[in-house]
């Protein structure tokens, strides 16, 4: 029985690990391709969530629903329309300087949170959105072949992302991307238009956001507006950190990595610290993901893999 909890625990925890690798993938084609600084990450994953939970969950009488859609046309019309808000908030700021798009995704991922806990009648507020469609439900009643199944429906979806974006990153597209990141002029003066392509990578990578967003809210089946607090961007930061921006495998390796000190960080709290002071403890987390930070940011300064020209990933120092 134990050795069964521990399957159905450890697919639990590989579909979460790589809910995040996929976040971590659109800000790598953002921050590591493209230079572009988001620091509204939760905004753009809740966008994702909320709207493919909106347009597939059933009808409701406190809220806006019903439309009954398909999980899969759930997730492309998320990706989309969060693509949509990436690149208006892109076309808004990239026009000026890249420093103002830091600004605006902060004020993105603040106005959704907002939403999120008002309006009521769209995101039924702090309650949440409930009864969100889940993937293999027939099955639920066996957890560990549910989670199983719905492990490997992510795992195909970070799959195919991750294997889209490396191909994107060795296209004439990405090597645009990354000349722009390491000299502007030179490649304007080449002909390439920056805005244009910045504001393409932004909004790329906040479809991927976006359905992150929507596979996670489908694979617990429930969001609320606490799930998409500032600690998610900095998880994610930190996961992209821990992995080496620019590499898409550091990504997905650097979200193992960094959710499992997370989640062991948690545990181990749990399990030390007495009950009244479980609240206060919890932010002990924060400190142990910021301390394993710096010992690998010491130990390996750009993280475990390291782009080198053409787009490939090496696993050491350059």
């Amino acid at each position: 029985m134990m050795i069964i909890d521990l399957l159905g625990y450890g697919a639990f925890f590989a579909s979460t690990a790589l809910i995040f690798a996929l976040i971590t993938l659109g800000l790598n084609l953002q921050w590591g391709l493209t230079g572009l600084f988001n620091v509204g990450i939760a905004g753009f994953v809740a966008i994702g969530a909320y709207s493919s939970a909106i347009l597939t969950t059933p009808e409701a009488a406190d809220r806006i629903g019903g439309f009954g859609w398909p999980i899969l046309l759930g997730w492309a019309a998320a990706a989309a329309i969060t693509a949509l808000v990436a690149a208006f908030t892109g076309y808004a700021t990239l026009r000026l300087k890249s420093d103002y798009l830091a600004i605006t995704t902060f004020g993105v991922a603040v106005v959704v949170q907002l939403v999120a806990l008002n309006a009521q009648g769209l995101t039924g507020g702090p309650f949440g959105v409930a009864f969100i469609p889940r993937p293999f439900a027939g099955v639920q009643d066996q957890p560990v072949l549910f989670n199983f199944a719905n492990l490997a429906v992510i795992a195909v979806a970070t799959g195919l992302v991750y294997l889209a974006l490396e191909q994107l990153s060795r296209s004439p597209w990405g090597r645009v991307l990354r000349a722009l990141r390491e000299d502007e002029r030179a490649a304007i003066a080449l002909g390439k238009s920056a805005q244009s392509y910045r504001i393409q990578a932004f909004a790329v990578g906040g479809a991927v956001m976006g359905l992150a967003g929507a596979v996670q809210a489908h694979f617990i089946g429930f969001i609320a507006p606490d799930n998409y607090l500032p600690t998610l961007t900095f998880q994610v930061w930190a996961m992209l950190m821990v992995g080496g921006s620019g590499s898409n495998r550091g990504a997905v390796l650097g979200s193992i990595v960094v959710w499992a000190i997370w989640v062991g960080s948690g545990t181990l709290t749990a399990a030390i610290v007495p009950g009244d002071w479980q609240a206060r403890a919890a932010s002990l987390q924060i400190v142990a993901i910021g301390v394993m930070l710096c010992l690998i940011l010491l130990w390996r300064p750009q993280g475990f893999f390291t782009p080198r020209r053409g787009g490939k990933a090496s696993g050491g120092r350059e």
